[in-house]
């Protein structure tokens, strides 16, 4: 189970340290009763604390009510309230931390505003089929509600993104739709949806609990309330904090049993680098992060060891990044694993100028221009790195080193080699036919790399069952017919290139 801390009296987690779990009976003993709340004052206590999102967008969440209201209104139909907690993000671990330890309170939220819209059903949409799920579903039935469902969707990064996750509820594959589509005005069933992040309805229920002025004892004037952070310790595992808004990140760190580093990620992975001078002066509000240089996003805080070669773990996590697109444009399907490549070049000081010179043109090309938000992230994760650790990248430039290892300190989903995705072929290059056409490095670039006279030079891993598309179509539309696949469990062909 996550380990938890907190930073004064806790809120969210109140009852956690003497409970494992806070079932109903003393869910309702240290929160009081459920009461039911009209539409006009539940709007008034969001707009009177400037209740945000706590997804990583901070969307304010009276906004997103009033645009669920007026389409439903116009339309004349009933609404739906979809609960993301699907935390795709693999450096996130407080809503799984919400939903197996405190799941009443999001549940709370939820009928609250469910209620408060006459909404037609409520849906809590997850990814981990463990704890977290087995909590929520208990917790559901100890409630006795009806209305509520859960829905397990794929775990990947981009699982969490609206319109990805409004697919995977309406039975489409979990991917974002290609064009922007306000879930508010067609998400669920093509209904009038309010979708939320699992801690923004689990502050909802607290706020009305406790009424704007009691909540607002704690935090700052602008970000009254507590927030919820994951924290990665010096043991390599999270540490779940719940802290009131405007506290010193360095004393949140300091909690951890951990420093900044030599650099401390905000945001998580579409998110920004802080260096160690700017860490040291922020303070954990979205106004205070922001004031740093960076994002306080879904508030995951991952301070990097001082003992790691920055550039390769950043490659690392690129690397993933360009794998968990939805490979539905450009942007993603290539600018992203091209920055990827980059990196991994500019850390292993394999053409370092080239190298580096390819990530800054990566970032600036795929920006604005992708279907969802997934390559502007990734490209802010990368441009930052290169700026916090800048003396790290001079090194790399000059030496083609720094001389530290690379330990996998930032955590990504299946960090292990995952057997499922490896699909046992194998690409190979007839030469007697290979003419350096060039194309098929440019179909599936993840595979094959081109020499500087354009021949493809084929990586020796397998394919993954995720790029047999595109391997199969550079194959099909090889000029010389000289690309071909076959089955590393047999013999490969061995042709002689003359």
């Amino acid at each position: 189970m996550t380990e938890f801390r907190h930073l004064s009296p806790p809120r969210l987690s109140h009852g956690l340290d003497r409970l494992q779990r806070v079932g109903q009976a003393d869910h309702r003993r240290i929160h009081g009763p459920f009461r039911r709340r009209r539409l006009r004052d539940l709007l008034a206590l969001a707009e009177g604390v400037d209740l945000r999102g706590r997804g990583g967008a901070a969307f304010p969440f009276a906004r997103k009510l009033k645009a669920v209201v007026a389409s439903a209104r116009k339309r004349d139909s009933p609404t739906v309230v979809l609960v993301n907690a699907t935390e795709g993000e693999p450096a996130s671990a407080k809503d799984k931390f919400l939903l197996t330890r405190v799941p009443h309170l999001v549940l709370d939220g939820a009928m609250l505003t469910a209620l408060a819209l006459g909404a037609r059903e409520v849906i809590i949409a997850v990814t981990d089929g463990g704890a977290p799920e087995r909590s929520i579903r208990t917790a559901i039935a100890e409630s006795r509600l009806g209305m509520v469902r859960v829905v397990r969707l794929p775990e990947r990064f981009i699982t969490g993104e609206g319109g990805a996750l409004v697919n995977g509820v309406n039975g489409k594959p979990a991917l974002p739709p290609g064009k922007k589509v306000r879930a508010a005005d067609r998400g669920v069933d093509g209904l009038p949806t309010l979708l939320s992040n699992a801690e923004t309805f689990a502050q909802l229920a607290l706020l009305s609990q406790l009424g704007p002025e009691l909540y607002g004892a704690v935090g700052t004037e602008k970000e009254p309330g507590t927030v919820l952070l994951t924290i990665w310790g010096p043991h390599g595992k999270p540490i779940v904090v719940e802290a009131p808004a405007g506290v010193p990140l360095a004393q949140v760190l300091d909690l951890c049993d951990t420093g900044v580093g030599q650099g401390v990620l905000m945001g998580g992975y579409h998110g920004t680098w802080l260096t160690p001078a700017a860490a040291n002066r922020a303070t954990v509000s979205r106004e205070g992060i922001e004031r740093a240089g960076g994002s306080l996003g879904a508030g995951i805080i991952l301070p990097l060891d001082p003992e790691v070669c920055p550039l390769g773990e950043v490659a690392r996590v690129a690397t993933y990044l360009g794998a968990e697109s939805a490979r539905q444009c450009g942007p993603c399907r290539l600018g992203v694993p091209a920055i990827a490549r980059s990196l991994q070049a500019l850390a292993s000081g394999v053409s370092a100028t080239e190298a580096m010179a390819g990530v800054l043109q990566g970032t600036q090309v795929v920006k604005g221009r992708g279907a969802c938000h997934h390559p502007d992230g990734s490209a802010r994760f990368a441009a930052s790195a290169l700026e916090a650790f800048s003396e790290d990248v001079a090194t790399h430039l000059a030496q083609g080193t720094c001389g530290r290892p690379v330990r996998g300190l930032l955590p990504i989903a299946g960090a292990a080699p995952d057997r499922a995705e490896d699909s046992g072929m194998r690409l190979t290059v007839d030469w007697t036919r290979c003419a350096g056409h060039s194309l098929c490095g440019h179909l599936v670039p993840e595979m094959v790399r081109l020499d500087e006279n354009g021949f493809p030079v084929i990586s020796n891993g397998a394919v993954p069952r995720r790029l047999l598309p595109d391997a199969r179509e550079a194959i099909e539309m090889c000029p010389a017919l000289a690309l071909r696949m076959h089955d590393a469990k047999a013999e490969a062909p061995r042709p002689v290139r003359h």
